[in-house]
C-alpha cells in the first residue's frame, strides 16, 4: 500500500520541553512528513489547532496551564482527530485514563525514534484507511492532503468538519453513509441533535465539489437514509 499521502497529514505536537519538540519535529521530518506545527501550552495549542486544522496531535500530560487530558477533549470538541500521548508518565492508571477518553495510542518517554514513526504511521493508516490523497468527481477534485477541493482552476479550502465528512463519505464511496455515521464522523460520540447542522454542512460541501449544487451528481440524497459520493474511476 502506498502511504506516500499519508506524510502531507497535518500534525501537532505540543510539549513544554523545547528540546523535545525539537527531537520529535526533526524526527518526523526525517521519515518525510512536512506539515507539522508545535505549541508549548493548552493556550498555544487550542489557538494553533483552530487555524492549523491537524489531522493528529501528539501531547505530553503534563502542560504547564493543564493537562494533556484535558487538551485532548477540548481538541476533539474543535474536531475529531487521532490522540496519540507521548509523555514521561508512564503509570498505568495515565494510561488507561489517556486510552479510556479516546486517545488512539500511549508511548512513554525515552522512546526509540522509529518506534514513534511507527506508531505514528500506524495510527494515522487506521484512521484515514481507504483515503487517497486526490479523489476525483465529475467536474472537480478533492485533495485531502491539502484539505481543499479544485474546480474548475480554483482551489476552494475546507473545513475541518467538511473534511471529515467528506472523508467518511470517501471511505464508503458508492456506498450509502447514513445520517448517523456521517454526524459521529464530524461531531464525535454524542451525534444526536446535529441533523441540521449536517445538512447545512452537506450543503456547502456542494457549494465546493458540485458543477450545479442544485442538482448534485456526485454528492447524492438517499432519502431518508443518508448520502452517498459518487467518484469517477
Amino acid at each position: 500500500m502506498d502511504i506516500t499521502y499519508l506524510k502531507e497529514k497535518r500534525i501537532l505536537i505540543v510539549d513544554d520541553e523545547q528540546e523535545l519538540l525539537d527531537m520529535v519535529v526533526s524526527i518526523l521530518k526525517e521519515d518525510g512528513f512536512r506539515n507539522i506545527r508545535t505549541a508549548s501550552s493548552v493556550k498555544d495549542a487550542l489557538e494553533t489547532a483552530g487555524t492549523f486544522r491537524p489531522e493528529l496531535a501528539i501531547l505530553d500530560v503534563m502542560l504547564p496551564d493543564g493537562s494533556g487530558f484535558s487538551l485532548m477533549e477540548r481538541l476533539k470538541v474543535q474536531a475529531d482527530y487521532p490522540i496519540l500521548f507521548l509523555t514521561a508518565r508512564g503509570e498505568a492508571d495515565d494510561r488507561l485514563r489517556g486510552l479510556g477518553l479516546g486517545a488512539d495510542d500511549y508511548m512513554v518517554k525515552p522512546f526509540l525514534p522509529q518506534e514513534l514513526i511507527f506508531r505514528v504511521t500506524a495510527i494515522l493508516r487506521r484512521s484515514y484507511k481507504g483515503e487517497e490523497p486526490l479523489v476525483r468527481l465529475q467536474g472537480s477534485m478533492i485533495d485531502f492532503s491539502r484539505g481543499e477541493v479544485v474546480k474548475g482552476g480554483e482551489h476552494i479550502p475546507l473545513t475541518a468538519k467538511e473534511h471529515a465528512l467528506l472523508s467518511a463519505l470517501c471511505r464508503n464511496a458508492g456506498r450509502i453513509v447514513t445520517i448517523d455515521a456521517l454526524c459521529e464522523a464530524a461531531w464525535g460520540d454524542n451525534p444526536y441533535g446535529y441533523e441540521n447542522s449536517l445538512m447545512a454542512h452537506i450543503r456547502r460541501i456542494r457549494e465546493k465539489i458540485e458543477v450545479c449544487p442544485s442538482q448534485p451528481i456526485s454528492l447524492v440524497t438517499v432519502k431518508g437514509l443518508g448520502y452517498k459520493l459518487m467518484v469517477e474511476r
